[in-house]
């Protein structure tokens, strides 16, 4: 199998997008780092730029533990999650325990790294310190991953701050990021000026061009198309922007007249 598209997961594919690469590369800076240096890394970038399909990505090849952060987490639940991750069925304790009980499980391995997504919600209510003993005492490798305004969140947190050993800012795709995409989700062959406009008008973000390209597959295979170009696509292209407040109103007057929309 090519590196370009690698299967990870029974029914699962990634586009080896660039983002995908300085990723593994920042994991692996912080996996060979020598013992003495900082263990944090950093990952940062717009909502939709592709990091958390990068984080799985580098976490099937490294075995690293990644948990997500959730909006009502706690100091606890996030505990909880790390040793749920690592294997514990059923963790119990206070939280100085539960802490314990996950540098204890990190160390054992040191050199499975510990991904944390959302990372900008512990910087946010408040355990950030929590999670710089935890990578203190653990010495593992701990890779942040948050959105655009993390680097700065961090740096009004000194003492985590100055163990952050290396940072990565992603990228918006560019035209070779947007083929790989294409190849990965349409059976049809498309232009490069149509994947272009693509790119562009989705702001280079990975999830609105797989959104788009998805809308192109299903609009070729509705035509019994093999190849899509600017001048026969007169589908869809997702911007991110919301529906026209027009729209709404023409079904609520369909609904007042008695149909459907």
């Amino acid at each position: 199998m090519s590196d370009e598209i690698q299967k990870v997961k029974p029914g699962a594919t990634f586009a080896a997008l660039k983002n995908v690469a300085g990723f593994r590369e920042l994991v692996e800076r912080l996996v060979e780092r020598a013992p003495s240096l900082p263990n944090i890394g950093v990952m940062h970038g717009r909502s939709g730029d592709g990091k958390t399909y990068a984080s799985i990505y580098a976490q099937n090849k490294t075995r690293a533990l990644r948990v997500e952060v959730g909006d009502s987490w706690t100091r606890k639940t996030l505990l909880t999650a790390i040793l749920r991750e690592g294997g514990l069925a059923q963790p119990k304790g206070t939280i100085p325990e539960l802490s314990e009980q996950v540098v204890e499980m990190l160390a054992a391995e040191p050199r499975r790294p510990l991904f944390m997504d959302e990372a900008d919600k512990i910087v946010d209510r408040g355990y950030a310190e929590m999670i710089r003993e935890i990578a203190m005492q653990s010495n593992v490798p701990v890779l942040l991953i948050g959105e655009e305004a993390l680097p700065q969140k961090l740096a009004k947190i000194e003492r985590l701050h100055n163990r952050v050993l290396a940072w990565f800012g992603a990228e918006p795709c560019d035209l070779e990021d947007a083929r790989k995409l294409a190849n990965l989700l349409l059976p049809a062959k498309i232009s490069d000026d149509l994947l272009e406009d693509i790119r562009v008008r989705g702001d280079g973000r990975a999830r609105r061009i797989a959104t788009s390209l998805d809308g192109v597959a299903q609009w070729a295979r509705s035509r019994g198309l093999s190849e899509v170009t600017r001048e026969n696509y007169d589908g869809p292209i997702y911007t991110g922007e919301p529906p026209k407040a027009r729209a709404s109103r023409l079904i609520v007057q369909h609904l007042k007249n008695g149909r459907t929309a």
